[in-house]
C-alpha cells in the first residue's frame, strides 16, 4: 500500500510525504500506522477520525482533516490523506 499525505494552506502545498507499507497487516492497521508516521514527520498530533472523515475515506480512499479533527491549533488549512496504491 502506498499513501500520499499533504499539508495545504491557501490552496498551496506546504509539505508532503509518501509512505509505503508492504506488511501483511490489515488495511486499517496500515492506514492508521501511515497517518501516525506522517504526522510524526510533520511534527503534528494525529487527527481524530470523525464520522464524516470515515465516510469520505471509505467512499474514495481519500480524506481531508481540518481544524475540527485536531485537538491543537493548526497553522495550515487541512491535511490530505490519500491511498494512491492498494495491495494486490
Amino acid at each position: 500500500m502506498k499513501i500520499w499525505v499533504k499539508l495545504f494552506k491557501d490552496t498551496h502545498l506546504l509539505k508532503d510525504t509518501t509512505i509505503e507499507d508492504l506488511s501483511s497487516d490489515s488495511r486499517t492497521e496500515k492506514v492508521l500506522r501511515a497517518l501516525e508516521e506522517a504526522c510524526r514527520s510533520f511534527d503534528l498530533g494525529v487527527p481524530i477520525w470523525l464520522k464524516r472523515s470515515i465516510t469520505e475515506f471509505q467512499r474514495c480512499a481519500k480524506v481531508r482533516f481540518g481544524q475540527d479533527s485536531f485537538i491543537e491549533h493548526i497553522d495550515f488549512d487541512y491535511l490530505e490523506f490519500h491511498v494512491i496504491e492498494e495491495d494486490m
